[in-house]
């Protein structure tokens, strides 16, 4: 009998890395996915197919998890589709770079809904259910390496990272009597969207800074990206691939980390072991 996943934000990226790498492991996947993303719907129909090509049950629903009134709803479907609940992934969310003195009341409280509590109220929709059905179950959150380092423009994101990463060591606490373990999983630098996904884009949000407008030049193929240049500064020598966030995922749902609980497992290739710039702080200066 298959396991039951449901993956918040996982249409594409380090959400469709997990999706497709859970339904390999024998997992039946439900993921949200933000309709306004820009082609969103080619991308969650790709991630459907490649999830059932795995073998797995696949149901998708459009959900905008920075309004309040989202997440429980979106939970109670997810779970009646799938049968069931074993794992839940805490993976949407999305950084507005603003400095104190510019970010607005709305970016303030957009972040902080969207970015962490959504996660807490996923975490407690999961929690509760686990309990009782009396599954031994995992909960693990996409935080970020963010949460121990800061960067310009990135005090809100940051900090909400920051939260999240002391947040699972006491609920972890908290579930632990019921065999319940709260782990998160802290990205670096990862390529969230395909040279193809880039060559596909006609425009470019404030957080896309991935994305050039020399893109739209479809003459040519793209050569050098975002993630290939930063790649070169990471002691590793490249930036992660979604799969390399989904590995660690797969990993502490498993039985082999049945030992594991309340931590955050860094996957960022030693991106900031030595005080590395990244995003809006990168230069071309190499290590700072």
């Amino acid at each position: 009998m298959r396991k039951k996943a449901f993956i918040t934000g996982g249409e594409r990226g380090i959400g469709r890395g997990i999706a497709l790498a859970l339904a390999a492991e024998g997992y039946d996947v439900a993921f949200s996915y933000y309709e306004k993303e820009q082609n969103s719907e080619k991308a969650v129909q790709y991630t459907k197919e490649q999830i059932e090509a795995r073998g797995g049950q696949c149901f998708a629903y459009s959900a905008d998890l920075s309004k309040p009134e989202t997440a429980e709803a979106l939970f109670s479907r997810a779970v009646t589709d799938l049968g069931g609940l074993d794992l839940m992934v805490n993976n949407a969310g999305v950084n507005r770079p603003k400095p104190i003195y510019e970010f607005t009341d709305e970016n303030f409280d957009y972040l902080i809904t969207l970015d962490f509590r959504s996660y807490i109220m996923m975490m407690r929709h999961a929690s509760a259910y686990m309990i009782a059905h009396k599954t031994k179950g995992c909960i693990i959150n996409i935080t970020s390496s963010r949460g121990e380092r800061v960067y310009p423009n990135c005090g809100l994101y940051c900090s909400m990272k920051a939260g999240l990463n002391r947040a699972v060591e006491a609920f972890a606490l908290d579930v632990a009597p019921f065999g319940i373990r709260i782990n998160n999983v802290a990205p670096g630098a990862v390529r969230i969207r395909t040279k193809e996904e880039l060559a596909d884009m006609t425009f470019g949000a404030d957080t896309d800074y991935f994305w050039n407008r020399e893109f739209l030049d479809r003459s040519k193929p793209i050569e050098s990206d975002f993630w290939d240049g930063l790649g070169k500064k990471i002691p590793l020598g490249r930036a992660a691939f979604p799969e390399d966030i989904a590995n660690a995922v797969v990993f502490l749902s498993s039985d082999k980390a049945s030992y594991i609980t309340g931590v955050t497992l860094r996957v960022d290739g030693g991106l900031i072991l030595p005080g590395m710039p990244e995003g809006s702080a990168a230069t071309d200066d190499g290590w700072s």
